[in-house]
């Protein structure tokens, strides 16, 4: 018998997500934050989402890294999610918006009043 390939997961990802292809919540994103709900899961639940239910036990997770953590591509653990947000185990959260872009005079000037203090 031939050992796998290293680092292709042993079940593809469709069937992780009982063959599910899009979550059932769209506004899900890469960068959204998922965090436990503390009730108790039902019983049946699949394995890849109690694995991600016990990733998430530590404290809250972007999509991103709990895939990282399962081994999972993002759109895979996106439908996971969306399906425990549905069962009401997990609460999900838009991502941070990015900052405003920086002013570059604001910069200028920070960098003019370093540049004095180093030669003060």
């Amino acid at each position: 018998m031939t050992a796998r390939p290293a680092g292709r997961p042993l079940v593809p990802a469709y069937l992780s997500t009982g063959g599910v292809a899009r979550p059932s919540r769209p506004h899900l994103e890469r960068l959204s934050v998922l965090a436990r709900t503390g009730e108790h899961p039902p019983p049946g639940l699949p394995a890849a989402q109690l694995a991600l239910l016990e990733a998430l036990e530590e404290g809250s997770l972007a999509v991103v890294e709990a895939a990282a953590l399962l081994g999972l591509p993002v759109s895979a653990v996106r439908v996971l999610a969306a399906g425990l947000a549905d069962l009401n185990l997990v609460h999900t959260r838009a991502p941070i918006p990015p900052a405003d872009r920086f002013d570059p005079d604001l910069l200028k000037r920070v960098a003019d009043g370093l540049r004095a203090l180093k030669h003060a």
